[in-house]
């Protein structure tokens, strides 16, 4: 019997999407031009999740150089940052195909 992977466990921050203030609030701009409420928190929050999504990348990259020079310590610490790697762009791709769905959608409705 294995010991279970603790970097399996669905919490911390890995999981947690945060969250998007003043959802339904009006995208006004201010003085200086910058837009306030669901808009503005939404595209920070993807923000941050895309430079989340960068940096597992990075990661999984560096861990599968320093396996193929040899310098790791171990191994399947290179293949899980490699698969949570591939398992994160995944959904980070199926995210942006159901959000393309969803503007076609919106666009092809008749009014």
């Amino acid at each position: 019997m294995t010991a279970i992977d603790p970097s399996f466990l669905t919490k911390g921050a890995d999981w947690g999407v945060g969250g998007v203030g003043g959802v339904g609030g009006p995208d006004v701009p201010d003085a200086a031009g910058a837009t306030s409420g669901a808009g503005s928190a939404f595209g920070s929050m993807l923000t941050k999740q895309l430079e989340s999504l960068q940096g597992i990348q990075d990661d999984a990259s560096q861990a599968s150089q320093a396996l193929a020079n040899g310098t790791a310590t171990d191994p399947t610490t290179a293949v899980m940052a490699v698969e949570r790697a591939q398992l994160s762009m995944q959904l980070a791709s199926q995210l942006r195909t159901k959000g393309v769905d969803a503007i076609n959608d919106v666009f092809h409705t008749q009014v």
